[in-house]
């Protein structure tokens, strides 16, 4: 009885002592390996139309009679709306703005003498989901000449601006694609070190962008997302 009773203990204290061996074992393999991560970006571009436009045309009217310039700024806006509507524009995708006016004789830094008193400036705004069509009133928009209406460049103040809105509809498909470019570069890093790439211990929401393509096509756009993703390596 007296040997049985001091087995057990013994392969207690034999089991414990594997255990602990073991344990201390991982915790080295742990510890070797606690730093051995590697963090790479990854990027998604994709080309899209421009889903949204806002054209403002404006139009000015200059002299010293203030009612007769108002007469005729009433009378160039009905003209283009006729022009816009006759060409596909809903009467919803028209907003008239109220005319600014300004006075020459109260600008207080001009000591230029002028030949008018009154500057006025008109502006309609289109605003519109069809944008090729809306482009191709643009480019025809010299048929006001024809009745008397000069249209006036916008400048950088007023300028035509075309929107990707659908961007959201996007998202998501871009950041996995982001995220898998990220996986393709961590894992033919992990190859070249001898590695074997594990899991994902940090990524963040990526940074997306929408701009121009380029200066000429303003209405094509470029939507871009750069994440950044940080894996863990073992052997």
């Amino acid at each position: 009885m007296k040997e049985r009773s001091g087995v057990i203990p013994a392969a207690l204290i034999a089991l414990s002592i594997v255990v602990l061996g073991y344990c201390i074992k991982a915790g080295i393999e742990n510890l070797a390996n606690k730093d051995r991560k590697v963090t790479v970006k990854g990027l998604s571009e994709k080309e899209v139309e421009a889903d949204k436009v806002t054209w403002p045309i404006l139009y000015k009217e200059i002299g010293d009679d203030l009612p007769v310039l108002y007469s005729n700024i009433a009378h160039a806006q009905q003209i283009i709306k006729n022009f816009l509507k006759s060409n596909g524009i809903k009467e919803e995708e028209i907003n008239m703005n109220a005319p600014v006016v300004i006075d020459m004789n109260a600008e207080r830094y001009s000591s230029e003498q002028r030949s008018y008193r009154y500057n006025i400036t008109a502006i309609i705004t289109v605003t519109s989901h069809r944008v090729k069509q809306v482009r191709s009133i643009i480019a025809r928009q010299g048929e006001l000449l024809k009745q008397g209406v000069a249209i006036v460049d916008g400048g950088y103040e007023n300028p035509v601006k075309y929107e990707y809105v659908s961007f959201t509809d996007m998202k998501q498909q871009m950041m996995q694609e982001a995220i898998g470019n990220a996986e393709k570069t961590a894992q033919q890093f992990a190859e070249n070190s001898k590695s074997t790439l594990d899991k994902i211990i940090s990524a963040d929401q990526g940074q997306f962008s929408i701009d121009d393509r380029d200066s000429n096509t303003p209405y094509i756009k470029k939507v871009r997302v750069v994440t950044t993703v940080t894996y863990s390596l073992k052997d």
